[in-house]
């Protein structure tokens, strides 16, 4: 029998990408995705799945302990992306914030503990480290997180580090850059261009669009993933980076480029608070142990957009709670 995932948040953008990778590269691989389908967790993104009989999707909530626990012991390996992630929710209220990246970590680790689970990886986030004047975030640099998103993501880390210290429970975290790709919820920024020019729409640029990001597509994100399956050292951090640094005024400029238009179609509006300036991680660990993006931004970025043309059916029932 080959191994058995648990993934959270499989119905997400980064973990139903994750859960499509296993099934297409491990034959002998079981998938059970675990998801509470809030705004963000879309069963549509995985709905192709279903008649896989190696996968299981479970509709619940990484807080509850009583599945949870049940769910850990049938299973070998956890790969953790249960979170709430977007920066400005969390400004404006980090309730759920704090509930689900906190606490649904802490009854995770709690269930994967009891439960012996060979491989636990958490997947966090660059946002951790908070903005970086120059050169790049190690995994030894210090967590000075700027949002209410990133100072849940950063305690969950932290929770994760102190299972290491107190059980010798070897858990993975992974922190990686700014992601993209297919099933992207369209209120972040890439799919929010994108479906925003598709209906002849204006982009929205914070402020003077000079903070800058390093942008992952989310395929590398999953190989780097499930390579850390195989080889990677329980109980270490890992960066995941792609070295594609952009400003947003870059990023604006490349997708207005792809769909043939010019400035005309930015919209100024105000910057969001603590934003910061720039996220840059040394990914060489990893990149160490093979692992290296596949293709470069921009052809990232044209497949990108193919799909959400090809997928409107897919984000247009979205696109208003965005």
């Amino acid at each position: 029998m080959g191994r058995r995932y648990l993934i959270t948040g499989g119905a997400g953008f980064i973990g139903s990408n994750f859960a499509r990778f296993v099934l297409e590269n491990e034959q002998d691989a079981f998938v059970t995705n675990l998801d509470a389908l809030t705004y963000a967790g879309v069963k549509a993104s995985a709905l192709e799945l279903d008649s896989d009989p190696r996968y299981t999707f479970v509709h619940g909530d990484v807080r509850d302990e009583l599945l949870v626990d049940r769910l850990t012991g049938d299973h070998d390996v956890v790969v953790h992306f249960a979170a709430e992630t977007h920066v400005d929710r969390s400004i404006e209220g980090p309730g759920p914030f704090l509930e689900t990246n906190v606490i649904g970590t802490g009854v995770l680790l709690q269930a994967a503990l009891r439960n012996k689970v060979w491989r636990f990886i958490h997947v966090s986030t660059d946002e951790v480290y908070g903005s970086i004047e120059s050169g790049s975030a190690t995994t030894q640099s210090a967590l000075k997180p700027s949002s209410p998103y990133a100072a849940s993501k950063a305690a969950s880390d932290l929770l994760v580090h102190s299972y290491r210290v107190t059980h010798g429970f070897g858990a993975i975290v992974t922190r990686c850059t700014n992601n993209y790709g297919p099933y992207q919820f369209p209120e972040k920024v890439i799919p929010r261009f994108i479906t925003n020019l598709i209906e002849g729409r204006p982009v929205p640029l914070y402020g003077e669009g000079q903070n800058q990001r390093d942008w992952l597509y989310v395929e590398d994100h999953c190989a780097a993933l499930h390579l850390l399956v195989d080889v990677g050292e329980g109980g270490e951090i890992y960066n995941i980076g792609a070295d594609a640094h952009l400003t947003n005024l870059e990023l604006t400029m490349r997708i207005l480029e792809a769909f043939g238009f010019g400035d005309e179609m930015v919209q100024r509006v105000p910057d969001r608070p603590g934003h910061d300036l720039r996220y840059a991680v040394d990914s060489s660990t990893i990149r160490s142990l093979g692992w290296a993006p596949a293709f470069g931004f921009d052809e990232w970025l044209q497949r990108t957009i193919a799909w959400y043309r090809a997928n409107e059916d897919w984000w247009r029932p979205l696109k208003d709670l965005a």
